[in-house]
This record gives C-alpha cells, sequence and structure tokens, in this order.
C-alpha cells in the first residue's frame, strides 16, 4: 500500500479511477479528517472533485446537517457539514474543504477540516468494525489499517444522505411468490442498504438469504453449492438471482461476480450488481467482471422489475 500525492488545497478534479482495479479486489480511497485525531476516508469512486470551501447560500428550512448550498459549475449542490455525523461537534465556520461526491445518481458536497491524500488499499485491508461502532459512530461501515498503524473510518454515506434528506416511499409490487419458489442470495455490507433490499424482498414475497461482505458471500454460496451436490440438486433450481454490492469489505462485489461466473455449479444464475456507483464507468466495469444487470441503488421500481423479470425467466 502506497500512499499517493498530497491533495492540492485549491481546487482538484479527482481522475477517473482506472478501470483495471475491477476484479483486482483493491480500491482508492481519500483520507480527509474532521477537526479531530481521527482518520476518515472515501472511495475514490463516489468523488467528484475537492476545492476549498466557497460562500455557502443559507436557506431556510434545511435538513439538520446541511449548512446550505453552493452554485459549483452551474449545478446547485448541498452542502453537509460531516463532522456531526462522525460522532464529534460539526465544523465550525472556518477554512475548510468541500467533498464533492456525486453517487446514487444525486451530487452533494461534504465539508471536512482537511484532505489529505489518496491511498490504495486491498479489500482484504477493509474490515467490518466490531458492533459497527468503531469510533464512537454508529454510521462507521468499515475500517482500514494504514502501514503506520493508524485507522482510518470509512463512513456509510449511503446511511448519512439517508438521514439527511429522508426516502422515497417504496411502492408497490407484485408479489411474484405464487410462481416463482427459488429463493435469492443478496449481501451488502451496508446496513441500510440491507434494509432496503428486504422490503423490496418481502414485498415480492420471494425468499432470501444474506451476507454482510463479499468473502462471507462466497463462503456461503460455496456450502450451499457443496449441499446442492451432495443432494443431487441443481443449484438454479435453488436460487434464482445473486445480488451483490460493489464494495464491500474483504471481498469486493467485482471479485465475488468472478468467482461465481467462473464455477461450473452457479452456471444458469444471474447476477445483479447493485450498487451506489452509477457511472457509465462503473457499469461497464461490472459487465467486464460478468454481471447479468446493474441497477442503481436505491431505484426499488428498477430493483424490483428486475428481480421479477429474471426470476421468471
Amino acid at each position: 500500500m502506497n500512499p499517493g500525492p498530497p491533495v492540492n488545497a485549491r481546487e482538484t478534479p479527482l481522475p477517473n479511477p482506472q478501470t483495471r482495479l475491477a476484479g483486482s479486489n483493491r480500491m482508492e480511497l481519500l483520507l480527509f479528517d474532521l477537526g479531530g485525531r481521527e482518520r476518515h476516508g472515501i472511495n475514490v469512486f463516489k468523488v467528484r472533485e475537492v476545492c476549498e470551501t466557497p460562500e455557502i447560500t443559507r436557506t431556510p428550512n434545511m435538513p439538520d446537517g446541511v449548512e446550505g448550498i453552493i452554485s459549483l459549475r452551474g449545478n446547485i449542490i448541498p452542502v453537509i457539514n460531516l463532522a456531526g455525523f462522525a460522532g464529534g461537534p460539526p465544523l465550525p465556520d472556518a477554512p475548510s474543504k468541500l467533498i464533492i461526491t456525486e453517487f446514487n445518481n444525486h451530487s452533494q458536497a461534504f465539508r471536512v477540516a482537511e484532505v489529505d491524500r489518496i491511498i490504495r488499499v486491498d479489500w482484504e485491508q477493509v474490515k467490518t468494525p466490531q458492533g459497527r461502532a468503531a469510533g464512537g459512530s454508529q454510521l462507521v461501515t468499515a475500517i482500514v489499517e494504514l502501514a503506520d498503524g493508524k485507522l482510518v473510518s470509512i463512513l456509510d454515506v449511503e446511511q448519512i444522505l439517508h438521514q439527511t434528506f429522508g426516502d422515497e416511499p417504496l411502492g408497490e409490487f407484485e408479489q411474484i411468490a405464487s410462481e416463482v419458489a427459488r429463493t435469492i442470495f443478496f449481501v451488502d455490507d451496508s446496513a441500510f442498504a440491507r434494509k432496503k433490499i428486504i422490503q423490496v424482498l418481502e414485498q415480492l414475497g420471494v425468499p432470501y438469504l444474506q451476507a454482510h461482505n463479499g468473502r462471507e458471500a462466497w463462503s456461503k454460496l460455496s456450502a450451499l453449492a457443496e449441499q446442492a451436490q451432495g443432494g443431487k440438486a441443481v443449484l438454479r433450481d435453488l436460487v434464482g438471482l445473486i445480488l451483490v454490492d460493489a464494495e464491500m469489505p474483504e471481498m469486493d462485489g467485482y471479485v465475488l461476480t468472478q468467482h461465481i461466473k467462473a464455477d461450473a455449479r452457479f452456471a444458469g444464475i444471474p447476477v445483479v450488481m447493485h450498487s451506489s456507483l452509477s457511472s457509465v464507468a462503473n457499469r461497464k466495469m461490472g459487465q467486464r467482471a460478468g454481471v447479468d444487470a446493474y441497477v442503481a441503488k436505491f431505484d426499488t421500481s428498477e430493483l424490483a422489475n428486475t428481480i421479477t423479470v429474471m426470476l421468471r425467466n
């Protein structure tokens, strides 16, 4: 793991991460701090650019945590003071940086105290915190230990957006339980994402199994394949679809998909990638890994429709 170059303090459009990272079980993290001693990180794939904090326009009736809005390159972007979500006091009105992010088909700016550098890490180094309460925050989705022994907390930014702006109504989906008996296996490291997936699956009326990271998923899927072989059953008659996240501790969704597609026991079982990384580049990465479909979080209607069509085939 080699530290990358420092991020320019003025205005830094981040380079588009190399798509060769797909299938390598590696990712790039942008390191930043929130005024305390703890380091935080965010996947570079979620980051559009870094800049000095310009004047923020305060507007009435903004959700808690939203300081106001800025105009950037013709776009109106909400500014979220990230420190309060990480378990500490919000950042004061002092020189600070904005991390402009783009995921879940939305753009938002996270205000932070300072931006450090970009590092490349193996997903195997990314661990789920015990009790999911590392660093005193329930919003820490993963922990990375750096070469110097310091820890980096990765925040569940999807959950932060949910807490800040609320959620779209789930909608109503046609039950397909009477015509489809096969189980859906899904994996996601975000508790919020798992909750949303379960809501869709329960409304569809289909049975499901779940895992919290890619390595756990592969272990459980391999056990299911062995059980099917021992009972002289065809796995695809039992498991109708595998739903994978892209970013996961210990093994990412691209590598997990490659394992599934390389194993003849999983022949005929479609793999759908369900990810907040919804850019064209990320979709192409999923295609190269072998996914059969790509659904952006949290478009529950698209997710329900994709599941329904694939289970009926």
